[in-house]
């Protein structure tokens, strides 16, 4: 046995409903002067440029120490008569490379903290004033 799926009744869609009406407007009554509206805060071009600068930071500090890190490893790999080899005071080279790391990783810290001071922190404090002005303005409505 088989089942006819199309229905035996022909389907209307219900018709569509009248526009609303609205009372003459009167030429008389003028509406009170608004600021132009600007784009809601997430899609403002600022937050865009921090979210660059942002990255730009994090890439910059994260390069650094891990740049440094991949380099003593390559060394240590490909390298092992230059890492073996004696530096400074007997000291194999390698051992100093090693203890070099911490400074390098101290460098990437000041990187990050000194473009995050000149690059992002400007840029957030911006948003962040104008954030607080648009949450007054709409307070205020």
């Amino acid at each position: 046995m088989t089942y006819d799926q199309s229905p035996s009744y022909r389907h209307h869609p219900p018709p569509p409903p009248p526009p609303p009406s609205y009372p003459p407007r009167s030429h008389t009554h003028r509406a009170p002067h608004r600021a132009p509206r600007r784009d809601p805060l997430g899609h403002h071009s600022d937050l865009r440029i921090l979210r660059g600068a942002y990255r730009w930071q994090r890439r910059t500090a994260t390069l650094t120490a891990l740049g440094y890190f991949t380099l003593f490893l390559v060394l240590s790999a490909y390298a092992p008569g230059l890492m073996t080899g004696t530096a400074v005071a007997g000291l194999p080279t390698g051992l100093l490379l090693a203890l070099a790391q911490l400074p390098v990783t101290w460098l990437a810290i000041a990187l990050y903290e000194y473009t995050a001071r000149r690059r992002v922190d400007p840029l957030a404090d911006r948003i962040r004033q104008e954030a607080a002005l648009d949450a007054r303005r709409g307070a205020g409505r």
